[in-house]
């Protein structure tokens, strides 16, 4: 079993200290991943297969309910990062309290960060990671998929799509 690993983002940046001494490198994408679904597993899948080992940010119930609204998350920050770290995509999360990930990225900086293309207008941290050597990728995504649409179904009663 894959078992889930939450680590500190000092831990996250002696992993990828750990990775480069080896001649591997380490992926760095985030969100809040509320309501796992078939994107978030596709993009995340994406994510890990740009490099060697993947570090999910994580937003905080606390960033969550900032950016989202008072009724979400849905499920708590330890849940979203056991699922999360469950995942075989997955090798780390790190829970993280901003708004943007951009502190986290400047203390990790990641050899790739990937975002999805519906955040090709800003990508918080890019100027970080790219003035270090590092790459960004944009992830397509999964038309129609989206923890926003899936709490709608639910709350509308509409069947699967």
């Amino acid at each position: 079993m894959h078992e889930p690993r939450v680590i500190t983002a000092e831990e996250a940046r002696q992993e990828r200290d750990r990775l480069r001494a080896a001649g591997a490198s380490l992926v760095f994408t985030n969100g809040c991943f509320d309501i796992l679904h078939r994107g978030h597993t596709e993009y995340l899948a994406f994510a890990r297969a740009q490099g060697d080992a993947l570090v999910v940010g994580l937003n905080s119930d606390a960033s969550v309910r900032r950016a989202k609204g008072p009724t979400r998350p849905v499920n708590h920050q330890d849940d979203r990062a056991f699922v999360l770290g469950s995942l075989r995509a997955v090798d780390y999360v790190v829970i993280f309290d901003e708004d943007e990930p951009r502190d986290l990225i400047e203390k990790i900086l990641p050899d790739v960060l990937v975002k999805g293309k519906d955040w090709a207008h800003y990508v918080s941290g890019r100027d970080v990671v790219e003035a270090s050597g590092g790459r960004v990728v944009l992830a397509e995504m999964v038309e129609g998929k989206s923890t926003t649409a899936t709490i709608e179904k639910m709350r509308t009663g509409e069947g699967s799509a």
